[in-house]
């Protein structure tokens, strides 16, 4: 197990999000602005306004604001300090306090905002597996890392909805083979978890084995059936009903050639002639569905 989650987070490191958005994204666009180093998008809810940080840091992080009448509810604080003061400068620009800064997947820069993570999450992070990995970035990465936050934080139950500025937040249980973390409905309009769904074979950093694509497959039909707009994760950003449902397509097809081929080499060539002009690493991800 531990392997495993110290594999998913890593993915990072080796993953690049590419999501195909449809005209409904673009309609709803209220504004780009890129920067030197990452790249934010407005689009506007009903309700509020949710602005998309991708960071293009090496982990293919993204973070959130939820952009409500009188404040700010900040997602997945940027963990790199190059990423961490563009997010705080656009913060700034806004106008507006910050509520809350919801840490459910990814530990970032929060400095002194108010923490709410999912329950569980505050003790999962400070143990062997999740503490662990960190400290083994804070090797890689040394000092271009921000320092991670000690204030304590609120434990939101699973189950349990929170609202904050009028915004509804659903915290619900995320993929069983992913961290012990949520999949949070904001708004009833935009689903969040941990990867957002793409067009493209999945990484193996993600989905490593039999039980992982059961996982994920479940998953994917729960966001489908929530009803959102939008789809957005830890890595990758902002996705539509499309690639979920064409997530949801290619994970029923990697279990059906799964049972049908006995070896990597023959699973990976049939996945190819399935999606021959997929991008991503069919080879890796098969390796990974065969090892023993």
């Amino acid at each position: 197990m531990k392997k495993v989650f110290f594999a998913m987070m890593a993915a990072a490191m080796m993953v690049g999000c590419g999501n195909k958005t449809q005209q409904t994204a673009q309609n709803d666009a209220a504004e780009v602005e890129d920067s030197l180093t990452g790249a934010f998008t407005a689009y506007d809810l009903d309700g509020f306004k949710l602005h998309v940080y991708n960071t293009n840091d090496v982990m293919g992080d993204a973070s959130y604001i939820i952009e409500g009448k009188d404040s700010l509810i900040v997602m997945e604080y940027p963990l790199f300090k190059v990423n961490a003061k563009e997010f705080a400068d656009y913060i700034e620009k806004l106008g507006k306090p910050v509520e809350i800064d919801v840490t459910d997947y990814h530990l970032g820069g929060s400095d002194k905002l108010p923490l709410t993570m999912p329950e569980g999450m505050p003790a999962f992070i400070e143990g062997p597996v999740y503490g662990g990995m960190m400290k083994q970035f804070a090797s890689q990465f040394g000092d271009t890392m921000v320092e991670l936050p000690t204030q304590k934080a609120a434990e939101v139950p699973f189950g349990q909805t929170q609202k904050w500025n009028g915004v509804d937040f659903d915290f619900q249980h995320g993929a069983t083979s992913d961290f012990p973390a949520a999949s949070i409905i904001i708004g009833k309009q935009v689903y969040y978890t941990h990867w957002t769904p793409a067009e493209a074979h999945v990484s193996p950093l993600q989905i490593g084995n039999a039980a992982a694509v059961d996982a994920e497959l479940a998953e994917a039909k729960k966001a489908l059936a929530s009803g959102a707009k939008y789809f957005i994760g830890g890595h990758g950003g902002l996705a539509e009903k499309a690639q979920v449902e064409f997530k949801i397509s290619y994970l029923e097809k990697v279990k059906e050639l799964l049972a049908a081929n006995k070896d990597a080499a023959a699973f990976a060539e049939a996945l190819k002639a399935a999606y021959p002009e997929l991008p991503g690493d069919a080879d890796a991800l098969a390796q990974a569905l065969y090892k023993k």
